[in-house]
C-alpha cells in the first residue's frame, strides 16, 4: 500500500536564535515558521497558540515536561503584555522555573542573549 505525504507536527531539533519575527511568523536556522513557537531545550516546535487562548498549564504542557532543562521561560504575549495566572505560574514554579511574560519583541530579544550567553532558557512565543 503506497503511502502519501506524511504530514507532521513542526519541529526544528536543535536550539537555535530568533532571526526575525512578525507577520504572523518566525525566521530561525534558514527556515520560516507561519504561526506561534515553543522555543525548548529539546527543539523549536510550533505551538497552537495565539492572543485570543488562554495562558494555562494545558497550553504550556510540552513546556513543564521539559522542565528539568529549564530554569527561565519567557513568554511573548504578543503585541500586548498579558500577566500569567497564578495557575500557570504556580505549575511553573513547582517545576523550578521562572517565568517572565512580555511582548513578543522583548521575548525574541532576550532570548536571543541568553541563548548566547548558554543559558538555560526556553521561549514560548506567541506570533505577532
Amino acid at each position: 500500500m503506497a503511502k502519501g505525504i506524511e504530514i507532521r507536527a513542526a519541529h526544528f531539533p536543535g536550539r537555535a536564535p530568533i532571526d526575525t519575527y512578525g507577520n504572523g511568523g518566525f525566521r530561525f536556522a534558514d527556515m520560516s515558521h507561519r504561526g506561534s513557537i515553543l522555543c525548548l531545550p529539546s527543539g523549536i516546535y510550533g505551538w497552537d497558540m495565539d492572543m485570543s487562548k488562554p495562558l494555562s498549564p494545558e497550553n504550556f504542557r510540552r513546556v513543564l515536561d521539559e522542565a528539568d532543562d529549564i530554569e527561565v521561560l519567557l513568554v511573548g504575549t504578543g503585541t500586548e503584555l498579558r500577566r500569567l495566572p497564578d495557575e500557570l505560574k504556580q505549575a511553573l514554579k513547582a517545576r523550578g522555573i521562572s517565568s517572565d511574560p512580555m511582548s513578543t519583541g522583548a521575548a525574541v530579544r532576550t532570548f536571543n542573549i541568553m541563548l548566547s550567553e548558554q543559558r538555560a532558557v526556553a521561549a514560548a512565543l506567541i506570533a505577532v
